[in-house]
């Protein structure tokens, strides 16, 4: 992916916060918070293209609709398929558009409909308009009554829109009992933390049970002692939770739109919220 103007101004404020926070808090707890937002910050612009290219590919399926309602009517009307492209070739399809015109100029110089129709699907590469793309290629070559495929095309294209649409619409509860269950999980680990696991050490040391933690832990391969028992902790923790957040963003994404890609936005916007908890908590009220 080529990177563009905002990707590189997010990389350079990443790199000056990165620089700015080992000289000013190194040795501070706001290390790993002021860490987390200078990713953030580089993430964002790409994130924000991932999140538009997502709309972008659902508005080229929606506008192939409207393109091949637009070429039926043409047909119907006596037209040939090749001079009924070259006819709609100033009419705006939205996002569509680029192609559709640079499919009418590639006919009009006399490039058969068929190849023309290849370079479309995969310039495109949608599922849903390669798989209509290989109809209208077959109907044409096959010279039967293009109208009626044309017509039948546009009709599973709409009906594919539709339960899409209402697919969306019946896991839009789904993705938010995601959110919320996630967090629910990120508050009760936190609740472990910073409550549970230091009034346990406490218990145990009061009880002097095997010298405190040290002596548990140094069972099991931890540094023996209490200090960094905590911080390695900590750390587990927070691994945890960004490993949850990573793969509950995909599993939304599958869920609600069907594909894995879908929940990369998901996985980030969770993850990313998960760390800036955690590591805010631990430098503002720890």
């Amino acid at each position: 992916m080529k990177l563009k103007t905002r990707h590189w101004i997010g990389i350079i404020f990443c790199i000056a916060m990165i620089a700015a926070n080992i000289v000013f808090f190194s040795e501070s707890k706001l290390f790993y918070f002021v860490l987390g937002i200078a990713v953030v910050v580089a993430i964002l612009p790409f994130l924000t293209d991932f999140l538009t290219e997502i709309g972008r590919e659902k508005e080229k399926e929606e506008m192939f609709l409207e393109f091949t309602r637009s070429l039926v009517s043409s047909v119907r009307a006596g037209n040939p398929i090749s001079r009924s492209i070259i006819h709609l070739r100033n009419k705006n399809f939205g996002s569509l558009t680029p192609h559709t015109q640079k499919l009418a100029n590639q006919i009009a110089m006399g490039i058969t409909v068929r190849q023309a129709f290849q370079i479309f699907a995969s310039d495109i590469r949608n599922n849903v308009i390669d798989r209509s793309v290989a109809l209208i290629i077959e109907a044409e070559q096959s010279g039967g009554q293009i109208d009626k495929i044309l017509e039948s095309t546009a009709k599973s294209v709409s009906e594919t829109e539709d339960l899409k649409k209402e697919r969306r619409a019946a896991m839009y509860s789904l993705v938010v009992q995601g959110y919320i269950i996630f967090f629910i999980f990120l508050v009760i680990m936190m609740i472990v933390q910073y409550k549970f696991i230091p009034t346990l050490i406490a218990t145990v040391a009061e009880a002097g049970v095997g010298g405190g933690l040290g002596g548990i832990s140094g069972g099991i391969g931890l540094p023996s002692t209490n200090a960094p028992d905590i911080a390695f902790l900590g750390t587990l923790f927070l691994i945890m939770v960004i490993v949850q957040g990573f793969f509950c963003g995909l599993v939304i994404g599958k869920l609600s739109e069907g594909t894995v890609k879908s929940g990369i936005k998901h996985s980030v916007i969770i993850s990313a919220m998960a760390y800036l908890l955690t590591t805010g908590m631990q430098a503002f009220f720890v």
